[in-house]
């Protein structure tokens, strides 16, 4: 199977067909600028120092500075950073944000570690790259188990070891430190408004419309509980212990109380118990996997039968997959879309930064719906117009955006 940077680069080289890239436009892009490992030794609650290898990838630059999250996973890897930076320059540029690309991570467990110990691990990786982050530089945001207040940590670590105030330099903070409204939300806002359009252009009646939502964590679980409000059937949801189906539709706010009191989705009442790989394959409308990369592969792609794609998460799907699925007629609204609502947020909390401005949830949203909508529409458009997939569309969009300004 390839790795995640292999699925990038087989994604670049479509694209770059289409659209005639030459020779020196194509090996700028297949390179990042740089990735940086470190080491951080932390002091443990023990007394013994333990050493984490964390990194941070910054891949393109040319449309403003590195933009992307730091995920503390036990399965980061130097490759899987050097592809999340690669999606994330792409995505910047598909929605026409001045933003580039950049991708950092630690490999940790983060569930076994204290909050002090937390708190010494984040405030260490600043101090190991403070001189390669900067509000004009490379900013980052939370990812996969980190949140705001492990971003309040690093803003204020970065002010320390710089010596000068810099809010802008990180973000996805706490409202009350310069964070912008939604942003707890934004990824899933974002998907709902790609649910939307893509509804709109499918003929999609909400109620009439079943969803299937793989990964029930931040994203996965606002977006169900938004849709099911907009009136859509959530059938289907599912988290790393297991899922739950009820084909007349699931009460996603007592599900997310039942999570939260239970640790998991499974085992929820009055439904069928299924696994993540049985939620794939389910007959809905809207398939939405929201978990981890590469859960769509050509092994089951086959077996997918939901008549539309939303990825919530990145690079949920193989490139392999991917051919598989455009045979049989299914419409994908690929993740460097459908999830880009975080990063656009991330870039509104970075302008309200620099300008020392607040704008309300109001003002947020309706830039947000605005952004999103503008963007899947010439995506669309695009994928009509060449006669290709969304995906290919949106690198196509993206790609001109890069080439032009390099």
């Amino acid at each position: 199977m390839n790795t995640p940077f292999q699925n990038a680069m087989e994604q670049l080289k479509k694209a770059g067909e289409i659209m005639k890239l030459t020779e020196e436009q194509f090996a700028r892009l297949s390179h990042p600028d740089r990735v940086i490992e470190v080491s951080i030794p932390v002091l443990m609650d023990s007394g013994e120092t333990q050493i984490f290898i964390g990194y941070r990838a910054q891949y393109n630059n040319v449309l403003g500075p590195y933009k992307g999250g730091i995920r503390y996973h036990w399965g980061v890897t130097y490759d899987e950073v050097k592809a999340l930076s690669f999606w994330m320059t792409i995505k910047c540029a598909a929605l026409g944000l001045p933003l580039g690309g950049g991708k950092g991570g630690v490999i940790v467990d983060p569930k076994k570690l204290s909050k002090h110990e937390l708190e010494q691990l984040s405030r260490g990786y600043v101090q190991k790259l403070w001189r390669y982050l900067g509000s004009d530089i490379d900013v980052p945001a939370p990812d996969v188990y980190t949140n705001g207040e492990i971003m309040g940590w690093m803003r204020d670590e970065f002010e320390k070891c710089s010596g000068k105030k810099d809010p802008g330099v990180i973000t996805g903070k706490p409202v009350s430190e310069g964070g912008s409204e939604v942003r707890e939300y934004a990824t899933a806002q974002g998907g709902v408004y790609c649910v939307e359009e893509l509804s709109e252009k499918k003929g999609f009646i909400p109620e009439n419309t079943t969803i299937a939502v793989q990964g029930f964590g931040n994203a996965g679980s606002y977006m169900a509980e938004i849709l099911s409000q907009k009136g859509y059937r959530i059938v289907a949801v599912s988290d790393s212990k297991g899922g739950v189906y009820a084909p007349e539709g699931i009460n996603i706010a007592t599900l997310k109380e039942y999570k939260r009191t239970h640790g998991s989705v499974a085992n929820f009442p009055d439904t069928q118990h299924i696994s993540n790989e049985e939620l794939l394959q389910l007959p809905v409308d809207i398939l939405i996997p929201a978990a981890l990369e590469s859960v769509i592969t050509a092994e089951n792609a086959e077996k997918i039968t939901a008549r539309t794609i939303l990825e919530l998460a990145n690079g949920p799907t193989t490139p392999e997959a991917d051919e598989i699925l455009s045979k049989k007629g299914i419409v994908i609204v690929p993740d460097v879309l459908a999830n880009a609502g975080g990063v656009t947020v991330s870039c509104f909390e970075w302008q309200q930064n620099i300008t020392g401005e607040h704008w309300t949830a109001e003002v947020v949203l309706s830039k947000l719906e605005t952004a999103m909508k503008h963007a899947f529409g010439d995506i669309w458009n695009t994928s009509e117009e060449y006669h290709i997939s969304l995906r290919k569309a949106a690198f196509v969009r993206a790609i001109k955006q890069i080439t032009d300004k390099m």
